[in-house]
Formats: C-alpha cells, sequence, structure tokens
C-alpha cells in the first residue's frame, strides 16, 4: 500500500541522478515526467473517442449510406473531398517568381522586411520565452515571488492565437480547394504540442543558448536515423559539417565556468526533454510534409494543425483545472499577461515570415537568415540574463554556425549542379 507513493517520490530523484533543485522539488507532481504522462492521458482521452469515432464511421461506409445535415461535416473530417494530387508540388507553395532586373530594388527591400521580420518575431520570442520560464513575477524585496510552471498553458497561448491568424488568413485571401481528411491534422498537432512542450520544459533545466545549439545540432540524429532505417546516402561536405556540429556543441557543454547558476547547469532532464523535443520536432515535419500531398497551402496546413492543438491542450487543461490557475496567475501578475500575449504574437508572426520568406526567396535564403537568428538569440540571452560562456564555448559556438553555414552553400551548390545532371541520373538524397 505505501510501495507506489514512495517510488512516485523517489521518480524526479532517479531520473536526474542528482539532487533537484529547492524550487522543482516541492513535490513529486511537479516532476517534469509526471506531467508530460498526466497531459498525454488529456490528449489521450480526446484521441481514443476520436479514433473509435472515425473507425466507426469507416466500418459503416458512411461516405456511401450517410446523409442529413451532419453527413458534410463528418465527410470534411473522416473522409476528405479530393483525391491526393499526382505531384507534391501542387500542394506546396506555388512557385515563387525570379528577381528580374527591373525589380531588383524591390527583391533587395523584400529580403530585408523578411529578415527584419523573422529575427525581430523569433529574437522577441526567445528572450520572452527564457524570461516567462526561468524567472519570478512579483517579487518584492521581501517577497522572493512565484514562477509560472505550467507550460501546456503557454503552447495553448501560441496555439489558440496562430489558430486566429491563419483563420483569417484564409477567409480574407484566395485558398485552394481543401481536400485532406481533418483528423490526418491531428497527428502533426499531437506531435507539435508535445515538442513545444518539451522545449518550453527544458528551460527549467539547460540554458537556453544549450538548447539553441541543441536544435542547431539536429541535422546528426536525422542523418543517423536515414542511414541506418531508409539506408540513405550522404556527401561527404554532410558528414564533414555533421562532425563539426558535434564538435562545437561538445566544445560548448564541456567548457563550463565555475561559477554559473545553479539554473543554468545541464542536467538528465534537461536532455531528455531536448530530445524528445527533437524527436517529436521531426515527426511533425516529416508527416507534415505528407499531407502535402493534397492540394493545400502552408496557412490551410497552419490552420487545420493549430484547430487540434486548441482542442488537445485545452482539453488537457481543462480535466487538469491548470486552465483556471493559470487564468488567476495571469490576474495576479499583469507583466505576465503582456509577456503570454507577446510571445504568442510572435510565434504567429513568425509563422507568417516563414511562408512568406520561403514562397518569395526560397528554402537556402531562409536557412541562411534563421542561422543569424540562433546566432542573435544565444548572444541576447548571454547578454540579457548573464550566461557565461567560457572562451572554449564561444569558439565551439561559432564552429556549429561555420558547419551550418557549410551546409548551406554545399546544398545550394549541390542543387545548381543536380540541375545540369542527365534526365537519367540522380543526386545523392540530402538531409
Amino acid at each position: 500500500r505505501f510501495c507506489l507513493p514512495l517510488v512516485l517520490a523517489s521518480l524526479p530523484m532517479m531520473a536526474t541522478g542528482e539532487q533537484i533543485p529547492p524550487a522543482l522539488q516541492d513535490s513529486w507532481g511537479d516532476f517534469w515526467l509526471f506531467r508530460f504522462f498526466v497531459n498525454a492521458a488529456g490528449y489521450a482521452s480526446i484521441v481514443v473517442p476520436g479514433f473509435l469515432l472515425i473507425q466507426y464511421f469507416k466500418r459503416r461506409n458512411y461516405l456511401e449510406t450517410g446523409r442529413g445535415i451532419c453527413f458534410p461535416v463528418v465527410k470534411s473530417c473522416v473522409f476528405g473531398s479530393e483525391v491526393k494530387s499526382v505531384h507534391q508540388e501542387d500542394g506546396s507553395l506555388p512557385p515563387r517568381a525570379e528577381p528580374t532586373e527591373s525589380s531588383t530594388t524591390r527583391q533587395v527591400f523584400k529580403l530585408l522586411f523578411c529578415a527584419a521580420g523573422l529575427q525581430a518575431s523569433y529574437l522577441t520570442w526567445g528572450v520572452l520565452q527564457e524570461r516567462v520560464m526561468t524567472r519570478t513575477y512579483g517579487a518584492t524585496e521581501t517577497d522572493p515571488g512565484e514562477k509560472f510552471t505550467d507550460s501546456q498553458f503557454l503552447v495553448f497561448m501560441n496555439r489558440i492565437l496562430a489558430f486566429t491568424v491563419a483563420g483569417l488568413y484564409c477567409a480574407l485571401t484566395k485558398q485552394p480547394r481543401h481536400g485532406a481528411p481533418m483528423y490526418k491534422y491531428s497527428f502533426a498537432s499531437l506531435s507539435n504540442i508535445l515538442s513545444s512542450w518539451c522545449q518550453y520544459e527544458a528551460l527549467k533545466y539547460i540554458s537556453f543558448p544549450t538548447q539553441v545549439l541543441a536544435k542547431a545540432s539536429k541535422v546528426i540524429p536525422v542523418m543517423m536515423m536515414g542511414k541506418l532505417v531508409s539506408r540513405k546516402s550522404y556527401e561527404y561536405w554532410e558528414y564533414l559539417t555533421a562532425a563539426l556540429i558535434s564538435v562545437g556543441v561538445s566544445m560548448f557543454l564541456l567548457s563550463s565556468a565555475p561559477n554559473r547558476h545553479v539554473s543554468t547547469v545541464t542536467t538528465f532532464s534537461g536532455i531528455v526533454l531536448l530530445c524528445g523535443y527533437i524527436i517529436f520536432d521531426s515527426f511533425t515535419s516529416n508527416w507534415q510534409d505528407a499531407l502535402f500531398t493534397y492540394k493545400m497551402s502552408p496557412v490551410q496546413m497552419m490552420f487545420g494543425v493549430n484547430v487540434f492543438s486548441c482542442l488537445f491542450t485545452v482539453g488537457s487543461l481543462l480535466e487538469q483545472g491548470a486552465l483556471l490557475e493559470s487564468i488567476h496567475f495571469m490576474a495576479r501578475h499583469s507583466e505576465f499577461t503582456a509577456h503570454a500575449v507577446l510571445l504568442s504574437v510572435c510565434s504567429a508572426c513568425g509563422q507568417l515570415f516563414i511562408f512568406y520568406t520561403i514562397n518569395q526567396f526560397g528554402a537556402a535564403v531562409f536557412t541562411i537568415i534563421m542561422t543569424l537568428r540562433q546566432a542573435f538569440a544565444i548572444l541576447l540571452s548571454c547578454l540579457i540574463y548573464g550566461h557565461a560562456v567560457t572562451v572554449v564555448g564561444g569558439l565551439g559556438v561559432a564552429v556549429v554556425f561555420v558547419a551550418l553555414f557549410l551546409r548551406v552553400y554545399a546544398r545550394s551548390r549541390m542543387k545548381k549542379r543536380s540541375k545540369k545532371l542527365p534526365p537519367g541520373e540522380t543526386p545523392v538524397q540530402k538531409v
């Protein structure tokens, strides 16, 4: 009778392998692994009935036998209205116009606009993310204040605004006729909210610069999985840049200043959460690529994914009673309210800038802008929040970003070469 509480109480100690900071050990219910399973149970309470309902409609052959006022809704959600397009390009972004001599100035201004929008959105988002997850609110000389700990509520705030923005954009602009079954968005939505939750939660255990470098090194596990599972082959420069990224990240992680704050120490929990972020995020992008075989625009994708994200997160928050607690926290701390709203605005606007930049200038230019953004984010975090970085750690960061720029340059060269290949030859598959 007493074994289960004892085991649950010892889970945080066993998972981290070290003593948990006092701020994180108020109760075993505050441990991230317990919260993860509670959130997952909340999502399952929506996913499982939905799955059973979908199977019921398919077994009844509802598409042929159904009728009535609910028929269009069920058809759209379960069966869709169109078959897949033959070419994946039909469902992706429309062909972007190549810049001409007469529009060079206009293209330059567009590029500056895209770069400024992406940098402003995601740099502000990064600074606010660290502020919300690592600092207290309402601190005075006599009161240390309180931290906001519910990462899922922040995910909900981001998704509800993104859903609103995407919905308005689809309503006000002409979009392709939608054909994908709506329920298929739920898979990308589930992995997306889990990856975002892991990203927020990881900041309780690791520093923001470490998190950024971990995102930059995501290419390494992707290459490993491609080699082991799909038997993909890669060019020598891809192995070289992956090795450089590994060396740079290792230099940064192993070089620790002796007087670093406890909250910036990399823990086992932080590493596990980052791995969870990378795994869920990789699934999201791959599933979205598969959905683009239907005719849809990126904004329709954004709308469909965020519909289910709002449903999952608000359902889980209501079941836990955490929605009212978070709203009460917002009422107590107006500064947090402003930060949470601005965080959501930056996230939604950033997604729109991503679509526009790739449409106008292609993926290579977008990757360069976002790589620079990661470097600036680390610099801003160190300046604003006082993260100590040694000389060796700084060199490690430089090695990582040099490797990323080499990847962008080499990939663009390979694409140009592949266009000149004879029809019978195919280039080596890239990450």
